[in-house]
């Protein structure tokens, strides 16, 4: 039975540890797809890359995994079944809850591992790609000339080049815009040709240009706003000039600014966070409140602070009939009084409305944390449930490699992954509860586990389409018309 076991773990370890690799991989560069425009063109280190890399490849478990265990129990299981090693074992007596024994002690280590992962490993590797992505979408890109086409990567220019000598580096027919005096175009050079040189420290751009003209706007005072603008030329056979670059080392943030963001947090910390936000926002409500009561005038007297001669006045005019007295009043009275009470409505209507959006906006904020908390479980669940798929799956199906399984396996994941967004969602906008929102999937996919794990021990034949189509023609309605009619 040991052997058994051994090598029962040997088929499933080597095709897990490939499709892992094979997910975070697609994963990765579907990453990358999405924000190559902010990575290209920076100057950026390989080791800061490197970094990136690492850190993002991190935060991609979460989907990689599942969908990798999902892979491999088909791939595994499937592959028994076509070489007829599950028939073999079967028929010596060994059940398929026994075959799938030490399996599913591994993935319940697995999953123990990525609940770990998840809630300690997760919110480091979150908080290290943010602030990194953060830093590279502000770092300055590197100068890129093109022929024809204005450039403003250099500060305070804006350059055009007519053409580019590959060879010599020498740049032709060159118009510069120069907005150091944030004056507009009001400084322009035009240069017959010219180089750029970058100095060793990345810190300065030496230009030299050769056989043109400088065009300059004079400043004018306030007073001769209205007179004509004189302006100045400067012809030149060689200009040099020295312009500073910002550098190409990447500026790093400190990380505490998004420490306290619901993706960095642990379960404690978010359980903290939680409790810390609700607290506020109960404050805020009954500060609130207290405010409307007290201009709108809907607050009860104080009695306990009142004499008892004014008590009895105000139980006195309480019980005096207020359609009576206002009956009493004259017409100009009774508008002042209408317009009055309806401006203080409308107002305090504003009001409520106005705070019930803050309100809202606090308490969709508040179920991230929530959210995130029911997260940390459901990755380490999904590894366990996609096991139960998979498995049984391979075993009715009989097919290994890369071709059904696979198939299959995304299947099975993208609707996986749209109800488990699509409930997310929900949740977010205060629809569902936490709890459905983030264990809907789960819930929906498990009965799935369940009923093939069943069929696979009862060596039921789910995939088999001729019984479906004898099904359907037993069921055949012309059939039952012709009965009928005779």
């Amino acid at each position: 039975m040991k052997r058994l076991h051994s090598f029962i773990l040997k088929s499933f370890l080597g095709p897990l540890a490939f499709t892992f690799f094979i997910c975070m991989f697609v994963l990765l560069m579907q990453f990358l797809w999405r924000y190559i425009d902010e990575l290209v063109g920076k100057g950026l280190d390989w080791t800061v890359i490197a970094e990136f890399l690492f850190y993002v490849s991190a935060t991609l478990v979460p989907m990689a995994l599942p969908l990798a265990i999902l892979l491999a129990s088909i791939m595994t299981f499937g592959n028994m079944g076509e070489n007829y090693e599950l028939i073999a074992m079967k028929a010596a007596g060994i059940s398929l809850q026994r075959i799938m024994k030490p399996l599913t002690i591994l993935i319940i280590l697995i999953s123990l591992g990525a609940f770990y992962f998840s809630n300690n490993i997760m919110p480091i590797a979150s908080l290290k790609t943010t602030t990194l992505l953060r830093d590279i979408k502000r770092q300055n890109p590197e100068l890129i000339l093109k022929e024809g086409i204005f450039t403003n990567d250099l500060p305070k220019f804006s350059v055009k080049v007519g053409k580019i000598n590959k060879n010599t580096g020498m740049m032709y027919d060159l118009l510069i815009y120069d907005h150091r005096e944030n004056l507009g175009n009001t400084d322009v050079t035009v240069a017959d040709s010219g180089t750029m040189v970058t100095s060793a420290d990345k810190l300065t751009m030496n230009l030299t240009l050769y056989s043109g003209n400088i065009y300059q706007e004079v400043k004018q005072k306030p007073r001769n706003r209205n007179k004509n603008h004189p302006s100045r030329r400067i012809k030149f056979r060689v200009f040099k000039q020295n312009i500073s670059l910002p550098g190409t080392d990447l500026k790093r943030t400190d990380e505490n600014v998004y420490k306290n963001s619901y993706r960095m947090l642990n379960l404690g910390q978010l359980v903290n966070q939680e409790d810390s936000l609700e607290l506020n926002l109960k404050k805020e409500k009954d500060n609130f409140t207290k405010s409307l009561l007290a201009r709108h005038y809907f607050q009860k007297e104080p009695k306990n602070l009142l004499r008892d001669s004014i008590k009895s006045v105000l139980i006195t005019e309480k019980i005096q009939d207020a359609d009576s007295l206002f009956n009493k009043l004259s017409l100009s009275k009774k508008l002042t009084t209408i317009s009055y009470a309806l401006n203080k409505g409308r107002k305090a209507r504003e009001n409520i409305s106005r705070k019930d959006g803050e309100f809202s906006g606090q308490i969709k904020w508040i179920r991230k944390y929530t959210n995130e908390w029911h997260r940390k479980f459901t990755l380490p669940f999904a590894c366990f449930i996609f096991f139960f798929i998979g498995a049984p799956l391979g075993a009715i199906i009989r097919k290994g490699g890369l071709g059904m399984p696979v198939i299959i396996s995304i299947l099975f994941f993208i609707v996986y992954y749209i109800i488990s967004m699509t409930a997310e969602r929900f949740s977010k906008e205060l629809v569902l509860e936490p709890v459905w929102g983030m264990w809907m999937s789960s819930l929906i996919v498990l009965p799935l586990g369940i009923i093939l794990t069943y069929k696979a021990t009862t060596d039921s034949t789910v995939f088999n389409i001729e019984n479906y189509i004898d099904f359907f023609k037993k069921i055949n309605p012309l059939k039952f018309f012709k009965k009928k009619d005779a």
